[in-house]
């Protein structure tokens, strides 16, 4: 008879950016993970733990080593429901979940379109591996710093006329024609394509300035040497962050979400992750030219309206599903996912109501138990369920529990 509760192994992988040994959340919690035999290498950066079905890094079950998206084949209609299959008209989960550790920015990116990503899938399917978009989500576990979004048109066209800067400016904007959506998008492709001793000559002059040059953004001159020092002072994508960008600092437990063609970069700290179900991405900067998509193609799909940094937050708000009062949910405006966040205190349990879809939960910190259906499944930090859909899950915390489930209506 199909499980309700399926226990995973998942892996961590290693690119530059991540956090060095233990220092990484993610390479923590994957060696708690039973059946990897993940053991840290304080020599190596851990960047992503990955608990999903995405081919890349896809989960294991734990009891039979058997790829999660195999065993979700064999009885579709168990584990993800009717509705989901009917709402998706596939068999694979509709997101991915991650833990993400940082230690340096990650590449300066956006995620195509639906449309977009199923021509570039068509065309180069080595590099764009499905069809679909990527809206995500990121949930602080520490302190996390992040670029994400436009900055208002006001603050841009403020920062733009710093003498160093005004060469991006399209021709007859020089001083006092009106800044627009169209001149944004003109000031970003113009950074991107600027040449290696343009960007070091324009960074070497934002440098000579004096703090007070920069306005309410006197946070630049700090973070510039930061990025130099991670990216060289010849890397386009300083110039478009700093002045183009919000910069933002989330406490553990906020969050801020990315919609479809949002450019942004990670800075530092280790969050949850949570995105649709793709691994779609367009680089510009922060990255090898060589690894960097084209900046046509970027600027085309790029969204250039600009927002408060305000607008990008994600609010946690209690969660309706919750019998004890121990859960909040992240509900990003999209279809494919919602985020879960349960914290409950020792010696005390949270009953969740059944959900029309599956959820995958990963515990980051505590001990406890898991029932669902009559069944009790241990839960400690590093542990990884895949719960399937229509069940009411119960949480018992023998040590104060926390976990974030990713799930679907």
């Amino acid at each position: 008879m199909p499980q309700s509760v399926i226990q995973l192994k998942c892996y961590c992988n290693e690119y530059p950016w991540g956090k060095q040994g233990s220092q990484s959340a993610a390479a923590r919690i994957a060696s708690k993970t039973p059946g990897t035999e993940f053991q840290i290498d304080e020599s190596k950066p851990y960047a992503e733990m990955w608990f999903g079905t995405y081919p890349d890094l896809p989960s294991y079950v734990l009891e039979t080593g058997e790829n999660l998206q195999d065993l979700i084949n064999t009885n579709p209609e168990h584990y993800l429901g009717a509705q989901v299959l009917n709402k998706f008209g596939h068999s694979n989960l509709p997101y991915l979940p991650k833990v993400l550790s940082i230690a340096k920015a990650l590449p300066l990116q956006l995620h195509p379109n639906k449309e977009l990503a199923a021509k570039l899938h068509e065309k180069e399917p080595s590099n764009f591996t499905d069809p679909n978009h990527k809206p995500e989500i990121a949930i602080a576990l520490t302190d996390f710093e992040a670029f994400c979004g436009f900055k208002p048109l006001d603050d841009v066209a403020a920062l733009m006329q710093l003498e160093p800067l005004k060469q991006f400016l399209p021709w007859g904007h020089k001083t006092t024609s009106k800044f627009t959506d169209q001149t944004l998008k003109h000031v970003v492709h113009s950074m991107l394509s600027a040449s290696e001793e343009t960007v070091k000559q324009v960074e070497e002059g934002l440098a000579a300035l004096p703090v007070q040059a920069f306005g309410k953004h006197d946070n630049i001159p700090s973070l510039l040497p930061r990025l130099q020092n991670q990216y060289d002072k010849t890397d386009n994508g300083s110039l478009v962050a700093l002045i183009t960008m919000n910069y933002l600092r989330l406490a553990p437990g906020e969050s801020i979400y990315i919609p479809a063609d949002g450019i942004h970069a990670y800075l530092s700290g280790d969050i949850i992750e949570c995105m649709a179900r793709s691994n779609n991405v367009l680089n510009t900067g922060f990255c090898p030219r060589a690894d960097r998509d084209s900046v046509d193609t970027f600027c085309s799909v790029l969204s250039f309206t600009p927002h408060d940094a305000k607008e990008a937050i994600l609010p946690a708000t209690p969660y309706k599903g919750s019998k004890s009062g121990h859960s909040s949910v992240y509900a990003p405006p999209m279809s494919e996912f919602d985020m879960l966040k349960t914290n409950v205190p020792s010696g005390e349990n949270e009953v969740l109501a059944p959900v029309g879809g599956p959820s995958m939960v990963v515990c980051t910190n505590g001990e406890g138990e898991l029932v669902v259906e009559g069944r009790k499944v241990a839960v400690k930090e590093g542990y990884v369920l895949f719960i399937r859909a229509g069940v009411e899950v119960e949480y018992k915390a023998s040590k104060e529990l926390e976990l974030y489930t990713a799930f679907v209506q």
